[in-house]
């Protein structure tokens, strides 16, 4: 069997796809990689039992078709130092030898025996579906990861819930100190149903997945996922458990104060490296048209306070947050202004864009803490 391809083409997929790799498998062939010829097209998977990628790559020519395996050190080795020009690939299936022909030279190595990697099995049908544009995934996925807990005892709170309902799409991330709520109104079911997607997975996609208007078609049951993309496909395993009712944490807070982000984040990078390493306490003085940023260390005797505008026109308000949540939350917001919801200092602070995109709401939320007054 032969076949000639872009060596960029197959480096790039190779790349995306490594990462599904665990660096232990307890099957020995997980260490490589699936290589399917057919219909002038490569199909490569990665495995690592739980979550399987596979992606295609057209081929310039192909005479054969077949199957079999290559240990991904050696291919991703033999590729990754390659500028841009074709690759022929010679393989004898019968006796598992590689031969790779580039432009100044040839590669020798040994194939595997494809029979012996693991296939899995599909969502049948039947199964919830979910149809959105790859951007707004990746959108959705990359501003709700950072949220996500990494809880031995509630395994639950370690991935992206999806909750799919008749008026829109929410897709949510918290581990009890922060929450990520977005909802997405171009996406709805008269079923409602829901699902948790493992970190795994979801940086798998947020990694491969392009920021275009490409479809994406989410199949899923009970127990596992399958997400189709334009140049592929992802099957995973779903964390099973019942999510906790994040509406219920979300307060209705009366007192709106908009602010510049970006002079915020500015703000918090200069004021943070003052605050008590352990706690990372930021305290927040608010009044009309100014906020006070502060923080202080008592066993270092440092402090810092900075002042910036803002549009604020409710009662003064002196809260707590941790600085460096915050600080997340800031950057991944998009929007030039936030506007954050307060009502008092034991109360959790929600902090919108000012100005939401289109058909979607964004929500993130922070616990506030303790101020020694």
């Amino acid at each position: 069997m032969r076949f000639t391809l872009s060596s960029s083409a197959l480096n790039a997929r190779l790349q995306s796809l490594a990462k599904v790799i665990n660096g232990k498998n307890s099957l020995p062939i997980l260490d490589s990689f699936l290589f399917e010829v057919g219909n002038k097209e490569l199909k490569i998977t990665a495995s690592d039992s739980e979550n399987v990628m596979t992606s295609l790559v057209s081929l310039a020519e192909c005479d054969g078709e077949g199957s079999f395996a290559v240990p991904n050190r050696t291919i991703l080795d033999a590729v990754k130092e390659l500028p841009e020009q074709p690759l022929s690939f010679d393989i004898d299936t019968d006796a598992l030898t590689i031969k790779i022909l580039y432009q100044n030279g040839i590669y020798n190595f040994t194939a595997q025996n494809a029979d012996e990697y693991p296939h899995t099995q599909a969502v049948p049908d039947g199964a919830h579906v979910i149809t959105m544009s790859s951007a707004s995934l990746v959108n959705n996925i990359t501003r709700s990861l950072f949220a996500t807990a990494a809880d031995e005892l509630r395994p639950v709170m370690n991935g992206i819930y999806f909750d799919l309902s008749t008026d829109f799409l929410s897709i949510v991330a918290t581990d009890g100190h922060k929450l990520v709520r977005n909802q997405d109104y171009t996406v709805k079911s008269d079923t409602p149903a829901s699902f948790i997607l493992p970190k795994k997975p979801a940086m798998l996609l947020k990694n491969v997945l392009t920021k275009d208007e490409n479809e994406v078609v989410i199949k899923f049951d009970d127990r596992s996922a399958e997400v189709r993309f334009a140049e592929g496909q992802l099957t995973c395993r779903l964390i099973e458990g019942n999510y906790p009712n994040y509406n219920s944490v979300i307060p209705q807070n009366p007192n709106n104060m908009s602010i510049d982000r970006r002079s915020l984040i500015g703000a918090l990078r200069r004021v943070l490296p003052f605050a008590s390493e352990s706690s990372q306490l930021i305290r927040f003085h608010i009044e009309t048209g100014k906020l006070e940023v502060s923080s202080e260390d008592i066993d270092f005797a440092t402090s810092a306070k900075e002042h910036i505008v803002c549009d604020y026109n409710g009662p003064q308000i002196s809260i707590g947050f941790k600085g460096s949540s915050l600080q997340e939350i800031l950057n991944n917001l998009d929007s030039d202004e936030v506007v954050f919801q307060l009502a008092d200092p034991s109360r959790a602070g929600v902090i919108v864009p000012a100005q939401q995109p289109e058909n979607t709401n964004i929500l993130m939320l922070i616990m506030p803490m303790l101020l020694n007054d």
